[in-house]
């Protein structure tokens, strides 16, 4: 049995607490819901119980696909147990439909088929608003080197093509989500987690909202749809 120890780190979603191994933590999923960058706040009835859920069976799915993850196993309806990672400051976003901020900023029509995926690179940094930047930001920042750019940007349009074939498979639209990275023993590894908290997914005949849109732009029937999510990865009909 792993044992928690001194809590490292407690964020928006997420707490992750030191274990007896120094290479292992429990990453522990909490209710609260934020948006806009932590200034709407408020909490979905076990959204933590959910995220894990779905977020250890697609990083399961990634890993079968060779893409390493920091997870090891579920430990139980909130727990994760993961590689110890260094996270790499940089958030990676992919676009498949034009929303959120791509409609914003650039005038996209939302729901526009994207010809190509969009990667975007984001600084964490909540202070800043976690802004966009460029290689060569993210590099004179000294948040990561061109190389390990390059294998971000890899890596994300890999998990992309799994991601969006199992999704689809499950009359779901990835329109788009956001990827955390982190160094362990020099290789990097995808750590966080991948729910309706980071991923923007649709209903593929309808394009009802099924992820934290409800909550942003108060929509209504957000545990619902996270309930809808976790039905379809899970397979639970």
């Amino acid at each position: 049995m792993m044992n928690k120890t001194t809590q490292l780190y407690e964020g928006k979603a997420k707490k992750v607490f030191l274990t007896d191994d120094s290479d292992l933590v429990i990453q522990e999923f909490k209710d609260d819901a934020t948006a806009f960058n932590n200034k709407k706040k408020g909490s979905i009835a076990d959204k933590g119980v959910v995220n894990n859920a779905i977020s250890c069976k697609l990083f399961t799915l990634l890993e079968e696909n060779g893409i390493r993850t920091h997870l090891v196993e579920k430990l139980s309806e909130r727990e994760m147990l993961c590689r110890y990672l260094d996270i790499i400051k940089v958030e990676v976003v992919v676009r498949n439909i034009a929303a959120g901020s791509l409609v914003k900023r650039y005038g996209f029509a939302e729901g526009t088929l994207l010809e190509q995926p969009i990667v975007e690179l984001y600084l964490k940094n909540d202070d800043l608003d976690d802004p966009l930047m460029n290689d060569a930001h993210a590099v004179a920042l000294g948040v990561a080197t061109y190389e390990e750019i390059a294998v971000l940007k890899n890596r994300a349009e890999a998990i992309n093509l799994v991601l969006r074939r199992f999704f689809a498979d499950r009359k779901l639209k990835l329109v788009d989500f956001k990827l955390e990275f982190g160094r362990n023993k020099g290789t990097i590894l995808l750590g966080d987690e991948i729910s309706p908290d980071t991923c923007r997914l649709w209903d593929l005949d309808t394009n009802e909202k099924l992820d934290k849109d409800r909550f942003r732009f108060d929509l209504g029937g957000v545990e619902d749809a996270y309930s809808e999510v976790q039905r379809r990865v899970l397979d639970l009909d």
